[in-house]
């Protein structure tokens, strides 16, 4: 089993990345109703609109110049996709995407934005892809968007900025989309705030996770796409599901209703602008699974199709 990164490859990581990605703010939530004191880490402020820019840049600045050769490519809904095309562009080499058929348009325009090529497939030759770790007709070097050591050692640097900036945080709520940010952050947390608990949140639509801490063993599940874009999937991967049991308190699972909820008092209240994944762990708070005391919420991304962010503002469910 590949474990997580430790406290000294994070801390280079946060070395590596000063300057391309920001040290967003961890604000108060103003929620006097509310079952906790919630704090918001809002990742959405990253240049990519989402925590992505962390792990992307990390990996990217690892690889030797060789292996940027044929540029780099990577499987993602639309936010790593973004993050990696940015570094690539940046660099100066080429940039390829597999997507899924369920990544909205807002994540596609702006990977193209950025010079990269998309590439779209059904969702489960996408998935298939993530395990593969290979594309027919791409020789570019692959960045895995969660399974891979530099990329969740990039997202870790989350997790010392929240110590820093709230020593005596209880317990952090991190989005599960497949389990890089979850991990990374536990990594950085249990280092420096080893009472600190922190759980992955999932969506009833594709709570893989879930099923998979229960049974000890990686489950399938129904997975039904949703507006809730940037987590839920059919199954985790083993070495992924490894670390969940090492490193996390566990998983809360959230309603779409629930999502849409928090959407709507993330742009109310904190005037934030959040995607569904961003809000989900707003919405695990708010349910009270978990607990009392002091909880950090991962706004990890603000990349959604805008008439979607209407009709949830306005009451509906897109």
């Amino acid at each position: 089993m590949r474990d997580a990164p430790g406290l000294d490859d994070i801390r280079q990581a946060q070395r590596s990345i000063s300057g391309q990605a920001v040290r967003t703010p961890l604000v108060r939530f103003d929620a006097p109703d509310a079952p906790a004191e919630i704090y918001l880490k809002l990742e959405n402020l990253q240049p990519a609109g989402a925590f992505k820019t962390r792990g992307a840049t990390h990996a990217i600045a690892r690889l030797p110049r060789e292996a940027l050769r044929y540029g780099v490519w990577t499987a993602s809904a639309g936010n790593m996709a973004r993050a990696v095309a940015q570094s690539a562009r940046q660099l100066g080499v080429p940039c390829a995407v597999i997507v899924p058929d369920t990544a909205p348009q807002a994540k596609l325009d702006g990977i193209k934005q950025l010079g990269g090529r998309v590439v779209p497939v059904p969702f489960q030759r996408w998935w298939q892809t993530l395990g593969d770790r290979s594309y027919p007709g791409i020789e570019a070097t692959f960045i895995h968007p969660f399974d891979d050591k530099h990329v969740i050692a990039g997202n870790g640097t989350i997790g010392l900025e929240i110590i820093e900036d709230l020593p005596a945080v209880d317990t952090v709520l991190v989005p599960w989309g497949g389990g890089g940010l979850s991990i990374g952050i536990a990594a950085a947390v249990s280092a420096l705030a080893p009472k600190a608990r922190v759980f992955a949140v999932e969506v009833e639509t594709g709570a893989p996770l879930a099923a998979s801490l229960d049974a000890g063993t990686p489950q399938t599940v129904d997975y039904r796409p949703s507006f809730v874009d940037g987590i839920g999937s059919g199954t985790v991967f083993p070495n992924m599901l490894a670390l969940a049991h090492r490193h996390l308190a566990g998983s809360i699972v959230v309603t779409l209703s629930q999502v849409a909820e928090s959407m709507q008092l993330l742009a109310s209240r904190s005037r934030v602008v959040a995607e569904g994944a961003g809000a989900a762990a707003l919405a695990a708070a708010l349910t009270g699974q978990a607990g009392a005391g002091r909880i950090a919420c991962i706004v990890s991304g603000g990349n959604l199709d805008m008439h979607k962010l209407a009709v949830i503002l306005d009451g509906g469910m897109p």
